[in-house]
Parts: C-alpha cells; sequence; structure tokens
C-alpha cells in the first residue's frame, strides 16, 4: 500500500536518543551510492546536498519499525489507545475549532468531516505531535536496513523530490520514525501524488500550523482508493454464540444478508444495515462484540494496513461525532481480568504511590513496571503481570 501512517497515539514527545544519529560506515557508504541512484532520477548535486546535509543512521527507527503499536495490541487494547473518554472529547474540541476547514475540505471530496477529524486525532494528536524524527535520516536508515529496502528508497528518493519542487525544506522535514510527516502523517511518495494545495497559496504545506491542506491531502487519497461518500466505515455488532469465527476475516466479505442469516446483529438485537458486501471482525470471539467492516473500512486500512488501525479511525470518527461508546463487553483477557478491572488494578496502584499513568485498562510498560515495584516491596514473586490474585493484594 502508498499509504503507512506514522500512528502515534501515545506518550509524549519522542526521546531525544531515539533520533540521534550513530557513526555507521556501512550506511554512509550506502548513502553515497544512494547519490549516484538519485541523481540518475534527475535529483539535482545541490538538491542532494542540501537534503542529504547531517543524514545520519538512528537505531531508534529500526526499534520503532519491529514493535508498531497498532499490530501488537488487541483491538480492545487499541481502542482504548486512540479513543478513551479524554481522546474523544479532545477531538470533539478539536472538530469544533476546525469545524469550517473540515467541512469545506468534505464539500470537495465527499469524505465526511468527522472521519478526516479521526485520521488527524489518531495520526498527530490534532497537530500536537507530527513527529520528532528527521524524514531524510529516518527514511535512509529504512532503506539502508533492508527489510522493506526497495519501499523507504522510494521513499527518501521522494524526499529529495519534495525538497527540490520548494514545497519545504529539509530542517522542516520531520515526521515519524517510518517517515511520514504532517498533520496527517503522509509518506513523501503519497504527499507527491495526492498533495493538495487547498489554500490555493502556491505551496502543499502539510508542516504548518494550518492542517487543511494535510486533511485535504487525505480526503483526496481516500476518494482515490475508493471512498463512499456518506457510507459507514463499519459499526459494532453482537457475534452470536455458536458463530464459526473461521468466517470473520477481513477478506471475507459477504451480502449483508449472509451475516444476517448467520446471527449477526446489532447491539440489543437490531438488524445490521446492508450497506453493500462486508466482512466480519470477531477480536474476542462468538458471545462477544464484534464489528462489521464495509468497503471504506478497506480505503482506510489502505492508510496503514492494520485491522486494529481501520477499526480505530472508524470508531474514534464515530465518537467525534456524537455516538457513544461500545456498548458489548469484551470479557476477560489472558491475564484473567476485564479492561473494567485491569483500570481498577491501574487505579489501586496509583492510590498507593505505584505510578501507571491515567487508568487506562491497557496493561504496558509502565503498568508492568509499577507492579514489579509493588511486589518487590511487598516481598512476592516479581513477575509484573496483573492477575486477579493481584487485584484482590492490592485491596480496595
Amino acid at each position: 500500500a502508498l499509504g503507512l501512517s506514522a500512528c502515534l497515539p501515545t506518550g509524549g514527545g519522542t526521546p531525544p536518543e531515539a533520533t540521534r544519529a550513530v557513526p555507521n560506515p556501512a550506511f554512509d557508504a550506502w548513502l553515497d551510492g544512494f547519490r549516484g541512484r538519485a541523481a540518475a532520477q534527475g535529483i539535482t548535486a545541490q538538491t542532494l546536498d542540501r537534503g542529504l546535509r547531517g543524514a545520519g543512521f538512528l537505531p531508534g527507527v529500526i526499534e520503532r519499525d519491529r514493535n508498531q503499536t497498532e499490530f501488537t495490541r488487541t483491538t480492545e487494547d487499541y481502542l482504548a489507545i486512540v479513543a478513551s473518554k479524554d481522546d474523544v472529547a479532545e477531538g470533539r474540541q478539536a472538530y469544533a475549532r476546525q469545524r469550517s476547514n473540515l467541512q469545506a475540505v468534505s464539500a470537495r471530496f465527499g469524505v465526511q468531516p468527522e472521519i478526516l477529524a479521526a485520521f488527524w486525532g489518531v495520526e498527530s494528536r490534532y497537530g500536537t505531535r507530527i513527529g520528532d524524527f528527521p524524514v531524510i535520516s529516518a527514511t535512509a536508515t529504512l532503506a539502508f536496513d533492508g527489510r522493506r529496502g526497495a519501499f523507504f528508497e522510494a521513499q527518501l528518493l521522494g524526499a529529495m523530490q519534495i525538497i527540490q519542487a520548494g514545497d519545504t525544506t529539509p530542517d522542516r522535514m520531520v515526521g515519524s520514525w517510518a517517515g511520514a510527516m504532517g498533520h496527517t502523517q503522509q509518506l513523501p511518495t503519497v504527499f507527491l501524488e495526492y498533495g493538495i494545495d487547498f489554500r490555493g497559496d502556491g505551496r502543499r504545506d502539510i508542516w504548518g500550523a494550518d492542517p487543511t491542506d494535510g486533511l485535504a491531502t487525505t480526503a483526496n487519497y481516500m476518494v482515490r482508493y475508493g471512498w463512499q461518500p456518506g457510507a459507514p466505515w463499519g459499526m459494532e455488532v453482537a457475534i452470536p454464540p455458536g458463530f464459526d469465527t473461521g468466517q470473520a476475516d477481513r477478506r471475507n466479505r459477504q451480502p449483508v444478508s449472509t451475516w444476517r442469516a448467520a446471527g449477526i446483529t446489532r447491539p440489543g438485537g437490531g438488524a445490521v444495515p446492508d450497506h453493500g458486501p462486508a466482512a466480519i471482525h470477531a477480536p474476542a470471539g462468538a458471545g462477544r462484540p464484534g464489528f462489521i467492516l464495509y468497503q471504506n473500512f478497506n480505503v482506510i486500512r489502505r492508510y496503514n494496513p492494520s485491522t486494529n488501525y481501520a477499526i480505530g479511525v472508524g470508531y474514534l470518527a464515530d465518537r467525534i461525532a456524537g455516538a457513544g461508546p461500545l456498548q458489548g463487553d469484551f470479557g476477560a483477557d489472558a491475564t484473567g481480568l476485564t479492561q473494567a478491572q485491569r483500570r481498577e488494578l491501574q487505579a489501586r496502584l496509583n492510590r498507593l504511590g505505584y505510578d501507571v499513568g491515567t487508568p487506562d485498562g491497557v496493561v504496558g510498560r509502565r503498568t508492568e513496571a509499577a507492579i514489579s515495584a509493588f511486589q518487590r516491596d511487598r516481598g512476592l514473586a516479581v513477575t509484573g503481570q496483573p492477575s486477579p490474585a493481584l487485584l484482590a493484594v492490592l485491596g480496595g
């Protein structure tokens, strides 16, 4: 897919050491070879000198490439990360601030304004986290690393073309570890093909304070990949007991009548609406909540090839537009605790002075460290893992 987003839904800024280059003679030799290949593609020596000045190998980029949140979390946890109560409130406030711009872009392209706002929120926290990585060094590092070498060399070449065209300067070209840039995190090749000068000021500016060009570029991308104006991405459904979860696969698109016949309903028992062929996602299995996924889900997924990501964008969009939270209960996870119990465990740790941050029910490194510290201080076996027994020991 052309679209590969940054996905920066968690945490604050990037630690400085993650963006710091380290000496790597093999990387330097690779970069010399790239100069020749780029020149053969029409990049001038002046542009290469400007663009590659100070470029270096970033180990922090390689680490992040191996551990992407949207691929390593459950759907329940991912939604808690990108669409918590605070995220929804922040999204509604950002939507209100940019209402006229969002609606203007929507009117031109046919992508619902709340969908655009959700992309903006998931990708850059409404422009507050556009990324700290120098895009040229990041894409060069990933191209050199070789796992997706050809793909990221194309991004590095695209970055050179953007500089040569005058859309921005190398020092302003910062973004995610993957080289995605701006308010809605476009990769260089995506920017070059789909970038929109919505303001008509002669530059496609996705890096400045005004998010409009970035929002329009995302809308243009979605339309080109088949967005259906006015149609939903999907919605929550109830997966009945006994449902064959082997049929729950995003590639298994069936008429909605097929899913109705299999017992799929809206939460509470209403009929699932028909918006064309759809797939079912049943992350917690039969008898638990799931999702029906329409065509627009697949278009969102072109932006990032993750089912969790596409559901996250769609769900956050619905919440920004005024919808309530999910109605179903995913049940206990592998630790034996429900999300509500995991939130309570985190709250109890906080009350005892073991800081886990805002209780969200998502067990990450900070929660694991707090559990370990509590267990160590109480003379318990140090596992760092939540459990019903630990919740009981923590008390009320």
